[in-house]
């Protein structure tokens, strides 16, 4: 079961390792007015992303320093971030004690160690999407934090953070689509995920995504957020998964797969999960559909609506308890959008207030370390399901 509250004094790695509470450092994180001296380590596209976020942030954060392997990397962050300290080891980066957190969006198989180091370095971490490369550390990683509550690590699953999948999880929580027995989602592109290298031998460390060693390829870096939304809306995770894909468009050398589907089979509730992508063909682009024997649910980013079954709608013309509106306003195709009171902005933006929250008022966040290991497990299954062309199976060890 989900679980808000982490066991505290668990102290055991899956080694059998014991961690004494002492073991992490202790940083002195905010100041008088409660700002958090933060650095990025991965200077990619996703951190970049971050550091413009977080100077939208200035209340909560001040950037201090960035890493990156890279120096091009460096030099372009440098630019959008002029006068913070950089460093090409990680490991240099957390003995600064001013420090107080690190968001780590570096390739997916680094995630694990660069955590552990940061935890034990005595910060808080941000951790981005998938929370880690395999079961084996997501594991190990739950065990760490469940053993040093003072530590907030947060996954970056920033999607469902946005105020409409409150309001659509609020709305599941309440009844409104009754049972849901089906989930479609897609997230499609059309373009070959490949970027420029400027040196041949930079191939593996720019195209990390496209390579096995380092990659959970589409699974991780899409549908894992549609994924983390479905486990942590109902509260669930799939007891058999099935997949299939290949190399069906860019035959470039690439080892991940550019075309996948995956289906979820969630036993417990009775509902099949359907995630696919394609980086041929971007017509449906991000697609999620919620499907339930009351209504439908169809949501995007920032937007939503409800479809009522034809039994359900005359009921929801006389109480609007959907929209919160007096009178219910239809589209032009019989739905109900779906409103909230708060703006539409980058879930990003809301996932780094929530991280802040969390550190200062010692709580857990939403995307935690749970949630966050709990979606990682499926996405390894699914990977495991695609590539062996067999079918997984939940093994109830994973329910952490």
């Amino acid at each position: 079961m989900f679980r808000r509250k982490f066991i505290q004094n668990t102290g055991i790695l899956a080694g059998g390792l014991l961690l004494p509470k002492d073991i992490f450092g202790k940083v002195d994180i905010l100041d008088p007015a409660g700002k958090i001296k933060i650095a990025v380590i991965g200077c990619g596209d996703r951190g970049k992303g971050l550091l413009h976020i977080a100077r939208q942030l200035q209340e909560e954060f001040e950037v201090v320093a960035i890493c990156d392997v890279l120096d091009f990397r460096l030099k372009e962050t440098l630019k959008q971030q002029p006068g913070v300290k950089q460093y090409k080891d990680y490991k240099t980066l957390l003995d600064d004690r001013t420090i107080g957190a690190v968001f780590i969006s570096t390739p997916l198989n680094m995630h694990f160690p660069i955590a552990v180091d940061a935890l034990k370095a005595g910060k808080h971490v941000y951790l981005e999407k998938t929370m880690t490369y395999n079961i084996t550390e997501a594991l190990d990683l739950v065990k760490i934090v469940k053993a040093h509550p003072d530590q907030i690590l947060q996954v970056g699953h920033q999607y469902r953070y946005a105020p409409i999948y409150y309001k659509v999880k609020e709305m599941i929580d309440k009844g409104y689509l009754g049972k849901v027995t089906q989930v479609e989602s897609r997230w499609d592109r059309n373009n070959n995920w490949r970027r420029n290298v400027p040196d041949p031998s930079l191939e593996r460390k720019i195209n990390w995504r496209m390579y096995k060693e380092y990659s959970g390829g589409l699974m991780a870096e899409l549908l894992s957020h549609q994924m983390d939304f479905i486990n942590w809306a109902f509260d669930t995770r799939p007891q058999e998964i099935f997949a299939t894909g290949g190399i069906d468009f860019y035959k470039d050398g690439r080892e991940t797969y550019d075309n996948v589907q995956v289906m979820f089979r969630y036993e417990k509730e009775g509902m099949i999960g359907n995630f696919g992508t394609t980086l041929a063909n971007e017509r449906d682009s991000y697609l999620f559909k919620l499907k339930g024997t009351k209504g439908t649910i169809s949501l995007l980013v920032n937007e939503a609506i409800f479809y009522p079954e034809k039994s359900s709608k005359k009921e929801l013309e006389t109480v609007d308890g959907v929209t919160g509106a007096t009178k219910i306003v239809w589209d032009k195709d019989g739905g109900i959008p779906i409103k909230t009171d708060s703006p539409a902005k980058d879930g990003t933006y809301y996932s780094l207030k929530d991280f802040h929250k969390s550190i200062v008022e010692k709580s857990q966040p939403d995307s935690n370390v749970i949630t966050g290991a709990t979606t990682a497990i499926c996405v390894h299954l699914a990977n495991k399901a695609l590539y062996g062309e067999s079918i997984e199976k939940w093994d109830p060890k994973y329910n952490v």
